[in-house]
Parts: structure tokens; sequence; C-alpha cells
């Protein structure tokens, strides 16, 4: 690893003011990829800026039919709350189920989406169930924040604080996981709202990661049921092809895990 100056924020506030001051700094909210990239000495940050410690960043919260994680909320705090998983239990299912047990105590939602992997889990559920992405600064829906292949539309110095989920009528997540990584080769998360509106968002398979599958959307809105999804394929030619499954053979895992996703939904 290069030098660096390490610094752990108490506030957002102390946070946008320590990275005005950093020549080239990096947000750290976790470490999963940013660590170990350093290491690899393919990023040299100037200053490491720590927001697991912000309180404000952190938490689980209902009201009104939505409910909101902070962005320095670990994935296990998320998978294992009783109001998650009352509420959106797909979303607590999908947590669960990231990386190991070290990943899910220290890894953090602001801290994976901010990074936005093709193969990271959460981007599929932040579009599929509607989710809106609070910063120090705004807040854009999920779609508008999943601008490619780990790019957001994050400013360099904007911090996601939290998201903000639309409690659905039903929702359920189902992938594929690399045997090494865990990461996705392909996850699906479907998710229908208490207005009747269908969702399918697709993570781990595409080019330019998260995208959205509109004829299971279609399947789904006439006929909720695995089988609706079974004869809908999606193409080939967007989505990655590597050592671990070329192009088609991901085409062919969204449409399996679209069904286990549906069915577990119930």
């Amino acid at each position: 690893m290069y030098e660096t100056s390490y610094h752990r924020a108490g506030s957002v506030a102390e946070a946008a003011a320590l990275m005005a001051k950093a020549e080239d700094g990096k947000f750290l909210s976790g470490g999963q990829t940013l660590i170990p990239t350093m290491k690899q000495r393919l990023a040299a940050p100037s200053d490491l800026i720590d927001l697991r410690s912000v309180e404000e960043m952190k938490g689980i919260s209902e009201d009104g039919g939505t409910v909101t994680i902070g962005a320095a909320t670990a994935h296990y705090d998320v998978a294992t709350s009783e109001v998650v998983q009352r509420l959106i239990p797909g979303l607590a299912s999908l947590a669960g189920g990231i990386g190991d047990p070290a990943v899910r105590y220290m890894g953090t939602i602001g801290g994976s989406i901010a990074n936005n992997d093709p193969a990271a889990d959460y981007p599929s559920a932040l579009v599929a169930l509607g989710a809106a992405v609070t910063t120090n600064k705004r807040s854009l829906s999920a779609e508008e924040f999943f601008t490619g292949m780990f790019e957001t539309a994050l400013d360099e110095d904007e911090i996601v604080t939290s998201v903000s989920f639309p409690v659905p009528e039903k929702s359920a997540y189902a992938k594929y996981p690399n045997p090494a990584s865990r990461y996705a080769m392909a996850g699906v998360f479907v998710a229908k709202a208490k207005d009747g509106g269908v969702r399918v968002a697709v993570t781990g398979a595409g080019q330019d990661g998260v995208f959205r599958v509109a004829d299971m959307e279609t399947a789904l809105s006439g006929n909720w049921s695995a089988d609706a999804v079974a004869g809908v394929t999606v193409g080939s030619d967007d989505l990655l092809s590597d050592i671990h499954g070329s192009a088609d053979y991901r085409a062919n895992l969204v449409t399996v895990m679209a069904k286990r996703a549906v069915a577990a939904a119930g």
C-alpha cells in the first residue's frame, strides 16, 4: 500500500470538510473493495475519510410505508433487522447472502452502492423496489443514481447518507453466486408494489451493471407466478462473459433466478 492519511469522521459535515481539504481523498465505509484495491497498489488516495463512526448515518427506521436505512449500516444489521425482515423480506435475505460473515459485519449498504460493482447485490434491490438515495446534497432515484459499471451520479465530494425503500406487497431475491467470491454471476430481485406495479432488476450479468427486464415485468403484471417468467429470455448481447460464465450462460441464469425469486416471494 502507498502512504495515506487516515481520518475518522464524527459527522457528515466533518467528513465533507475533510474531503474538501484532501488532495485526492476517498470516503471509506467498510472498505471491502477499497482496501484490497489499495493493497494491490491500484489506488493511492492521499486521505481516507472513514464514515463508519458517523452515528447519523446508521440505523433502520420505518415511517409511513417507507423503510429508511442509514448508509453506514452494515449488511449484517440489514439482514437481521426485525423491521426489514417483516416489511421487505427480500432485502433482508439479500443482505444475508452477501459475501461471508466478516464481509457482512464490515461492509455497509452505502459503501456497496457508492462503489456500484456490476456484480454487487444491493443495486438490484434499489432498482426493483424504487428506492431513493439521499446524499448530503440531494435525493436521487435508484435509476438516476446507478449510471454504469462502477459508476454513479455521485460527485467526488458527495456522501450517501441513507437509502429509503417503499414497502412492497411482495419481494424476493435469488442469485447464482460465484463459488469463490460469493458475488452474483446473475442475481434477480423481483418486487410487486402495493399499487400493483411490478419491477424485475438484474445484477451480476450486465456489462453496464444493474438493469431491468421489461418483458418479465409485463408477464408478472398479468400473472404473478414462476411460470409467467419461465418462457421469457434475455438477450446475451449486452451481458458479461468471462472465465466464470459466458454471456449465453448468464442469460439462462437470469431466467432461472427470476423463477426462483418469484417462487420465493409467494
